[in-house]
């Protein structure tokens, strides 16, 4: 049995981070992974840049909702159906992924909760467990799954190494030069071709 397990943000669909940052013209919340290897770091700077900024989950939410899958994304995904069980692990959080999960298809989807308070603010976060993505590509080999995974950023090494293959996807070259030993897909095509080929050589 097969489980291809995909990032979400900047696999399948655009930085939602990056959209509120077009949105509101705040800059500091253009960062994303493929900047800060440090999740945690990333995250706190982000809600501390809300809370400066007066923005509250509405806001966020909006400009999830605004945004559409990659172009090609919706045919890839449906043509990796065909080879693997898809899982999507990602580092987002459901609240705001649902509307991109919608236009989907609502594939599996591994990723965290945010905390919302009444007033509409965001306080916290919660990770589904530590280091989420080795865990969760761990959990799968447990159950004799073999797995292929992909991502574009530094929070998708853990699951690359617990993987049986990985490759990335149109990954930064900083990204590139701190990890070389995984291979880059630059299309929807190359990608496929990659799952394809690990698809045989599982067996």
């Amino acid at each position: 049995m097969h489980i291809a397990c995909l990032d979400f943000e900047g696999v399948l669909v655009p930085e939602i981070w990056v959209g509120l940052a077009e949105r509101t013209g705040i800059e500091e919340l253009r960062a994303t992974t493929r900047e800060v290897p440090d999740y945690d770091v990333l995250m706190r700077m982000r809600l501390g840049v809300m809370r400066d900024r007066g923005l509250k989950f509405a806001d966020i939410m909006a400009a999830a909702d605004s945004l559409s899958p990659l172009p090609g994304a919706a045919e890839f995904l449906n043509a990796l159906r065909g080879e693997f069980q898809v899982a999507i692990v990602s580092d987002t959080f459901y609240e705001l992924a649902l509307p991109l999960l919608r236009k989907l298809g609502m594939p599996m989807m591994l990723c965290h909760r945010l905390r919302v308070e009444a007033d509409g603010s965001i306080s916290d976060y919660q990770l589904r467990q530590p280091d989420p993505k080795r865990h969760a590509v761990r959990g799968f080999k447990s159950m004799r799954y073999q797995v292929m995974c992909t991502g574009d950023s530094y929070n998708d090494i853990p699951m690359l190494e617990e993987a049986d293959r990985g490759c990335f996807f149109c990954p930064p070259d900083n990204v590139v030069r701190d990890y070389p030993q995984y291979p880059v897909a630059r299309s929807y095509a190359e990608l496929q071709a990659a799952f394809s080929a690990a698809r045989q050589a599982f067996g």
